[in-house]
């Protein structure tokens, strides 16, 4: 069987209830800027298996290169913010059903 490449998985708390997120992709740089994506984040309740998958706007362009994104650089406060976003915006962490793609702004909002 093959091994796939996952990024490693992080536990946070959002308003007393506990997810698992993890980085699902990293931010894509083009000249053309439709085809630039910021990064984004998969994340699901602990105790479920809906994820949702928030993607953040690119950002500005990088200055000399672009590193690899370590998802242990990521602030845990943005992604509770994006969290709880989402939560707002009508993801039900709990029920069943396929992946839901959420747009949050820079600051997770």
């Amino acid at each position: 069987m093959a091994r796939t490449k996952h990024s490693p998985e992080f536990d946070i708390v959002v308003a007393g209830e506990a997810y698992v997120w993890r980085l699902q992709r990293q931010p894509v740089w083009s000249s053309d800027p439709k085809e630039r994506r910021g990064m984004a984040v998969a994340v699901r309740h602990a105790e479920g298996q809906r994820e949702a998958v928030l993607e953040f706007p690119p950002g500005r362009d990088p200055r000399f290169g672009l590193r690899q994104l370590n998802p242990a650089q990521i602030p845990p406060e943005l992604v509770a913010r994006a969290i709880a976003s989402a939560i707002e915006a009508g993801w039900e962490p709990l029920s069943r059903g396929k992946s839901v793609q959420i747009l949050v702004d820079e600051t997770g909002a």
